[in-house]
C-alpha cells in the first residue's frame, strides 16, 4: 500500500482533470448531461483508479486498477477528440490536453510494467 499523492502520474491525472473541468465549462448547455459529463467522468476516473489501486494490498490488484485507469485515459482521449470535432475545443487547447493524456498513458504503461515485474 502506498500514498497515491506521491505518484507523479496521479498528480498529472489530477491536474488534467482540473483543466478539463475548466475547459468544459464553455461547452454548450445541451451537452451538460452528455459529452461534458462523460469527459469529466472519464478524466477523474484516471486519478480515482490510481488512488484506489494504491489502497490495495497486492501488486496484482494495483496493476488491475492501473489498467482500468489506462482505459479511462483512452476514453478521455476520445472525448477530447469528439469535443474538438464538434468545435467545443479550440485546436491548440485540444493539442495541449491530448498531449497530457498521452503522457499520462505512457506513464501508466510504464508503471503497470514495473508493478507486474516480479522483484528479484
Amino acid at each position: 500500500m502506498q500514498n497515491y499523492k506521491d505518484l507523479k502520474v496521479w498528480d498529472k491525472a489530477h491536474q488534467l482533470t482540473l483543466c478539463i473541468y475548466k475547459e468544459s465549462k464553455a461547452f454548450p448547455k445541451e451537452e451538460l448531461y452528455c459529452l461534458t459529463t462523460q469527459l469529466r467522468r472519464s478524466s477523474f476516473s484516471v486519478a480515482a483508479n490510481i488512488a484506489e489501486g494504491c489502497g490495495k494490498n497486492s501488486s496484482a490488484d494495483f496493476a488491475n486498477f492501473l489498467n482500468i485507469a489506462l482505459g479511462s485515459a483512452n476514453e478521455t482521449e476520445y472525448f477530447l477528440l469528439l469535443a474538438k470535432d464538434l468545435h467545443y475545443l479550440e485546436g491548440a487547447t485540444f493539442e495541449a490536453l491530448s498531449a497530457e493524456v498521452n503522457e499520462i498513458k505512457a506513464m501508466l504503461i510504464s508503471l503497470i510494467s514495473r508493478v507486474r515485474t516480479p522483484k528479484a
